[in-house]
């Protein structure tokens, strides 16, 4: 893996970073003689950490700079994408066939740094959710930023047509979240609940209002927020201006067909602007982030 923005100084080499030494933790630092094409977790959660706002900013090489959020304060909502070059979100209704053994690792990472994972009940049924797992590579880290052993899945679902009886929901790790409004059916929510699922509402009448999610999340303390789609969950996102970034892996590969964007929402009368903040790649696949302005 390499480093292609920012860039580095004129006549450096590319930056490569140490591949852990099969049977290793994979955070460990290898010698010279292996591999230099392969990341560790540590470097690649470095790279991807959560802004820190207020007095801690600027510590623990935590990045410091202003903090354009949608919720000053309070929550940091990333996104995380992959994408086709012509631009279809899934392949055959899945995200797999898109993805490669790089894009699966930055996926970890960017579960590890997180608090909760924010998805759909599409993307949850068609993608095979279950919980996260907790792993060690990352126990150290979040010990110190005060997180539980692994990230909460909060599910999006305004009807809650959800299977609870799946190990997402009665084997977690942590508690399974599912986001409704208030006017949800009754009987789904006492559903939701005897399976174990903690119920947050994010909007008073029968459907979810995004722009509130993040605020609901964060007032039980879960602020860093990574959502995984899909399309049309982070479409509503955009649409409530309530993204704060993107980690998008763009796959060079073509799959032609009717798939959706990585976005599939209402369009927006003014074009919402991001800043490119990092790209890496690897085997050709490019991993950009941007974030919003």
């Amino acid at each position: 893996m390499r480093r292609l923005f920012p860039s580095l100084p004129h006549g450096s080499a590319p930056e490569t970073a140490p591949q852990a030494a099969p049977g290793t933790d994979a955070g460990a630092a290898s010698s010279p003689q292996e591999d230099q094409s392969r990341w560790s977790v540590d470097e690649l959660a470095d790279a991807y950490a959560y802004p820190v706002q207020g007095q801690d900013a600027g510590r623990d090489g935590h990045p410091a700079y202003p903090v354009h959020s949608a919720h000053p304060g309070t929550s940091w909502l990333r996104a995380n994408m992959v994408a086709s070059l012509d631009g279809a979100a899934y392949h055959e209704g899945r995200s797999q066939p898109l993805s490669s053994d790089a894009d699966m690792r930055i996926f970890g990472v960017l579960r590890g740094l997180a608090d909760v994972v924010v998805v759909g009940a599409q993307t949850v049924r068609q993608e095979g959710y279950r919980p996260a797992r907790a792993r060690e590579a990352f126990a150290a880290r979040r010990e110190a930023a005060g997180q539980g052993p692994a990230p909460a899945i909060a599910v999006v679902s305004a009807g809650l047509d959800l299977d609870f009886s799946l190990p997402l929901f009665t084997e977690p790790l942590v508690p399974t979240l599912v986001v409704t409004g208030a006017g949800a059916p009754s009987d789904r929510i006492a559903a939701a609940r005897e399976a174990g699922a903690e119920v947050v509402f994010a909007g008073e009448g029968a459907w979810v209002e995004p722009a509130r999610v993040p605020v609901a999340l964060a007032e039980r303390g879960l602020r860093r927020q990574l959502t995984e789609g899909g399309p049309r969950l982070l479409g509503q996102f955009v649409a409530a201006d309530a993204l704060d970034e993107l980690c998008l892996t763009v796959a060079p590969r073509l799959t032609s067909g009717d798939a959706p964007r990585i976005v599939n929402g209402p369009g927006l009368a003014v074009p919402s602007d991001f800043r490119l903040e990092g790209v890496l790649e690897e085997d050709g696949f490019l991993f950009t982030r941007y974030r919003r302005i």
